[in-house]
């Protein structure tokens, strides 16, 4: 393993089976096991519409990010890519947008731990288990890049093993294999309880909203891969596997739920797409078994989220457009201040949900509502421009978007209707308004600082 000391630089102490099951588990979280629940309930079995668009626009979006990351492995990632190829301004906007939607993903994944624990050990109050859970995981990312590795190496191991076992009893029981248990069947999602899409498809168009939310998480591997040794191959791999990822472990397992479970069962959203489709099929205590897979699928998001966040806070800081403290490195190439300082805003924002009043964290919540459509949309622009830019270069592109231009085109123009449609429909008005609204003030932030670090380099070469 290659580690470095405090002259600002990260250890390279991936290995490639740490970045492959990063990969495969990073877009596994609550938003599977109990979110996804709210969408089938809100749209019907056609929300598996939703899932195949959205799962087809994180493809293209991650083969875009693959082409520019595969050419120059970075720790900032697309906000690094936005920066050269938009402006400084553009990659500190996405930059720290990003942050802060992974700052908001620990107290969500620590409230939803508290609970199962709550649930578990009701003397104890939730509020405590849910700090108590961020404070623990923020101690695994402190530690070498390696040993965070291999603690999300095992946890990924059993959130997937979790969903093909799913998978498979979802299977047996359709096929009448399992006795005794009858499920509704595939005759289910067009002939019964008001056919594919009994709340019409601007109902779908919500559930693609819900549904991105959970999808978010995908291009982090490009975060991670650059603590890798080879960060070029690993990139290429996990971004080449994405197809099969999301077929298997979203689409192939919202087509089983809303093949056992009608959609309009009402415990649907109450318990969670899982646990109600396990309990339809009879399966012996499906509570503790889901609520044992959710409490590891949210510890492991957690995890994740302070990884992501402290790394994207170093590399704004390596740039210059965060406060040069967080760019420090300990002595095995981890960004210790940087994950403090994430940790902490995360844990106050958990502390606020429980003593604050409600609406201010349902008003954080909104202002994240968006930032997945404004990072792919962001993407797929700076795609758009870097690719001149590598063949002005004479880059060796070994990873390249299909069909460019028209494809990346296609990916704009989709991001920038479905945000359009947000902002016409009511029930995600506030969502994307709050979004663009921390947006502006960000780029404004952002074109500020530029020109205060122009007027910086021009005085210096002026002296």
């Amino acid at each position: 393993m290659n580690t470095v000391g405090t002259d600002g630089n990260l250890a390279q102490g991936f290995k490639p089976r740490h970045v492959t099951m990063l990969s495969i588990a990073g877009i596994i979280g609550a938003g599977l096991f109990v979110g996804s629940g709210h969408a089938i309930a809100a749209a019907g079995p056609a929300t598996i519409i939703s899932y195949f668009v959205a799962g087809t626009l994180v493809v293209l979006v991650m083969r875009m990010l693959g082409e520019m990351a595969v050419a120059h492995p970075d720790t900032g990632s697309f906000s690094t890519y936005a920066d050269q190829a938009i402006g400084r301004w553009a990659g500190y906007t996405i930059g720290w947008l990003y942050w802060w939607f992974w700052v908001l993903v620990i107290p969500i994944e620590a409230l939803a731990a508290g609970h199962v624990l709550n649930a578990w050990f009701p003397q104890v109050d939730s509020w405590i288990f849910a700090l108590a859970s961020v404070l623990l995981l923020a101690c695994t990312n402190l530690f070498s890049v390696a040993k965070y590795g291999e603690f999300e190496f095992w946890f990924a191991i059993l959130k997937v093993t979790a969903i093909l076992g799913f998978i498979g009893l979802g299977f047996a029981a359709l096929m009448g294999w399992l006795p005794n248990r009858e499920v509704s069947g595939l005759s289910s999602l067009v002939n019964e309880y008001g056919g594919f899409a009994p709340k019409g498809w601007s109902a779908v168009v919500g559930a693609f909203i819900t549904v991105m939310f959970s999808f978010i998480g995908t291009e982090a591997v490009t975060i991670a891969a650059s603590e890798s040794s080879d960060p070029a191959r690993n990139i290429a791999k996990a971004t080449r596997s994405v197809i099969w990822r999301i077929s298997t472990f979203y689409i192939l397992s919202i087509f089983v739920i809303i093949s056992v479970v009608p959609w309009n069962d009402p415990q649907l959203a109450v318990v969670g797409s899982y646990q109600r489709a396990l309990e339809i099929m009879n399966i012996p205590n499906a509570a503790l078994m889901v609520d044992f897979v959710v409490l590891i699928a949210v510890t492991s998001c957690m995890n994740s989220s302070i990884y992501i966040a402290s790394r994207m806070m170093y590399s704004l800081a390596k740039r210059g457009d965060a406060p040069a403290m967080l760019k420090n490195t300990s002595k095995v190439g981890v960004p210790r201040a940087a994950v403090f300082g994430s940790t902490l805003i995360g844990a106050a924002i958990a502390i606020l949900n429980y003593f604050a009043p409600k609406g201010v964290f349902e008003f954080l919540l909104a202002s994240s509502g968006a930032i997945a459509l404004l990072v792919y949309l962001v993407i797929a622009i700076s795609q758009l421009r870097m690719r001149g830019r590598l063949e002005r270069e004479n880059a060796n592109l070994k990873f390249r978007m299909w069909l460019f231009p028209y494809l990346t085109w296609a990916v704009i123009i989709f991001i920038s209707g479905a945000l359009a449609v947000m902002m016409y429909t009511e029930e995600h008005r506030a969502e994307v308004s709050a979004t663009l609204s921390l947006a502006i003030v960000i780029s404004f932030l952002g074109i500020v600082t530029t020109r205060g670090h122009k007027r910086v380099v021009a005085a210096r070469s002026a002296g």
